[in-house]
């Protein structure tokens, strides 16, 4: 990513020039935009903009900064952007994940920002199983300060970011704060079946080891007594060493994968040369950093449980 000092240029730039022009903030194509009588939200990644919409309803507009198919670790912010930042009633981001967004959040957000990281504790990158043995080699402690963002995967924890997710748009906006807790409650039930699923689903499993390109799946595997074996670290466009390929392959055939696990957002030959090397396939285990092709959060985290049950022999 660029260094921190042209963000802080930019960012001032971009608000001067927005001031300036008279210009309001509008929807890049990710979202929805400002409108009359709503309560402007601006979403950093899509995982935050399906609870913003989903406990909004109605009474709010979503905008997503991070649009459909973009890696949300790499997003750099246009001016436009910094102004729906500007401008936006409430900001719900996660920070440490996205450097250019708190940037403009500590500039422009003050008391509108909703910061997750601030809800639940987040893991330790290097927390748990086989995740970061290579701790270094993949740039695993380059976000959050050594924390895993990818808080999303617990259903569980979503359920109490939007629980508290309701409480911040409710102080925005009282005439509507009953609508957001029953919407947010509605939202709980939701998760806790989803997490009663998995939980089902994955009870009985001929094995527990997932090999996957990206080391997203921390808390999910946390969650439902899995064990992650990480290619590439938090961030995925990092490479892994030759040493590190060769130690995923021991432990593959050691753990007798038969599958190794990649993501829609970044190539797919890291994840392709493990599985030549150890006769296996490959399949998508999707972190839903963006939207899903089809559905929602809902609808692909059970994709995702399907996939793996299959993965893993599960009865």
């Amino acid at each position: 990513m660029t260094v921190r000092a042209p963000r802080r240029i930019l960012t001032a730039a971009a608000t001067a020039l927005l001031a300036a022009a008279g210009l309001t903030a509008c929807a890049d194509g990710t979202g929805g935009a400002s409108e009359p009588g709503r309560v402007d939200v601006v979403a950093a990644f899509y995982p935050l903009q399906f609870l913003a919409e989903r406990i909004g309803g109605d009474t709010v507009a979503v905008s997503n900064l991070t649009k459909p198919g973009a890696e949300p670790h790499d997003l750099e912010l246009n001016p436009r952007q910094v102004g729906q930042v500007v401008d936006a009633d409430v900001v719900v981001y996660l920070s440490g994940f996205q450097p250019a967004v708190d940037e403009a959040v500590e500039q422009n957000g003050g008391d509108r920002a909703f910061d997750v990281a601030g809800v639940t504790p987040l893991r330790d990158a290097a927390a748990g199983g086989h995740d970061h043995d290579h701790e270094g080699e993949a740039g695993h402690a380059e976000e959050g300060g050594g924390k895993d963002p990818h808080v999303w995967l617990d259903p569980t924890r979503l359920a109490t970011i939007g629980d508290k997710l309701a409480e911040r748009l409710g102080k925005a906006d009282p005439d509507h704060a009953a609508d957001y807790t029953a919407r947010a409650g509605a939202l709980r039930t939701e998760l806790t079946k989803l997490d009663t699923e998995y939980a089902d689903g994955l009870r009985t499993c001929q094995r527990r080891e997932i090999v996957t390109s990206h080391t997203a799946f921390g808390y999910l595997t946390e969650r439902y007594q899995l064990e992650q074996i990480g290619i590439s670290g938090l961030t995925p466009e990092s490479e892994p060493s030759p040493k590190r390929l060769a130690e995923v392959a021991e432990e593959a055939r050691e753990h007798q994968a038969g599958t190794i696990f990649f993501e829609t957002l970044v190539s797919p030959k890291v994840a392709e040369t493990i599985a030549r090397e150890v006769g296996a396939k490959t399949a998508v285990l999707d972190p839903l950093e963006g939207p899903p092709a089809d559905g929602d959060y809902l609808s692909a985290m059970r994709t995702n449980l399907q996939t793996l049950r299959t993965a893993l022999d599960c009865s």
